[in-house]
């Protein structure tokens, strides 16, 4: 019998971060001004917390060190009875770039807009991987059209030392975050790659750090095209880039410090190509977006149609006088099929 691949890799991912690449600034926004805080305050004392722990003998993260000022705006009441369905309904209020999000179904139906697509079923899938909070994504106009949201998350009412012992755990009726879930910085985004594409986000028997060879990971990463909007998304630029996917950065249009970032990394060999974070139908970075959905596209066909000639043999023909037997070619036993 032919050996079965674990998955048919006729899949195209579309990642995307999302703070200034699908919105013009940052989500948290909406908490602010429903609460009635001065966001511009609290970004900057969040700038100066990593200097003011190292002088205390702490390293803390600058990616994320903003969940844990968040938790203690909730403890000392700025922020009191912020919840994970809060955050979600906050997450409604976000605005989106224009195109956004017809763009995604745009460019699913590109994956099924010829026949030879279809032939072989490939589809397309959008992931977002975000430094900011899953539960405002989730809330948000672009979460109907996403396969899968990683973001940062809160846990509401931690259970006690012991609760494992405890046959009855008391019912806390104050609901609020007060401890972080999962935290995700710009090196962790990398992780969320290798889930994508070994197929861990989908099949939780597959570990994302067992070994695997190419022809069994879900989504190839040279079937990966990743958006982003700047350095701090150099992690996964280096891995998806590295590995024969795409990598692409967008900027604000009314931003000329955004653009000179992005040719920055473009010089830099970071990314393939940046445009202006406009996602209408005529624009650069949609037509560019599409351009390389659809070769993606033909690569797996072709990768396809290579694969069904080397393990379908020639049918039988008759032979005339003249005609030198041939031999017939051998597969390996363990790749025989009995007819």
């Amino acid at each position: 019998m032919t050996q079965k691949n674990l998955h048919r890799q006729n899949v195209v991912a579309c990642i995307w971060d999302f703070d200034k690449t699908l919105i013009p600034g940052y989500m948290q926004a909406p908490i602010f001004e429903a609460y009635g805080i001065d966001q511009d305050v609290f970004w900057k004392e969040v700038t100066e917390l990593p200097k003011i722990y190292a002088e205390r003998g702490t390293r803390v993260s600058s990616d994320t060190i903003y969940l844990n000022h968040l938790l203690s705006y909730v403890k000392n009441g700025p922020l009191k009875g912020l919840t994970n369905q809060r955050l979600r309904e906050l997450g409604k209020e976000l605005v989106f770039y224009p195109g956004l999000p017809e763009l995604f179904e745009q460019l699913k139906a590109v994956a099924s807009s010829q026949p030879e697509f279809c032939k072989h079923n490939i589809t397309l899938e959008h992931y977002i991987i975000s430094t900011g909070l899953a539960e405002m994504i989730r809330g948000s106009l672009i979460a109907p059209y996403v396969d899968d949201i990683f973001g940062c998350e809160f846990i509401e009412a931690p259970l006690p030392p012991h609760y494992s012992s405890q046959g009855e755990l008391p019912l806390q009726m104050e609901f609020e975050i007060s401890q972080v879930g999962t935290i995700v910085d710009n090196t962790i985004k990398t992780r969320f790659i290798f889930e994508i594409n070994k197929g861990s986000n989908k099949n939780p028997q597959i570990d994302v750090n067992a070994s695997m060879t190419r022809v069994d990971r879900r989504v190839p990463i040279d079937r990966i095209i990743y958006t982003a909007d700047g350095p701090s998304d150099v992690p996964v630029f280096s891995v998806v880039k590295g590995n024969g996917g795409k990598t692409f950065a967008v900027f604000n249009p009314d931003s000329d410090a955004e653009f000179a970032q992005n040719d920055a990394l473009l010089h830099a060999r970071r990314i393939h190509a940046y445009g202006p974070a406009d996602y209408t139908e005529k624009s650069t970075t949609t037509k560019w977006l599409r351009m390389h959905v659809q070769t993606i596209c033909r690569a797996i066909v072709d990768e396809c149609e290579e694969a069904l000639s080397k393990n379908v043999g020639s049918a039988p023909r008759h032979l005339h006088d003249d005609d030198e037997p041939e031999a017939p070619e051998q597969a390996p036993p363990s790749q025989r099929e009995l007819f």
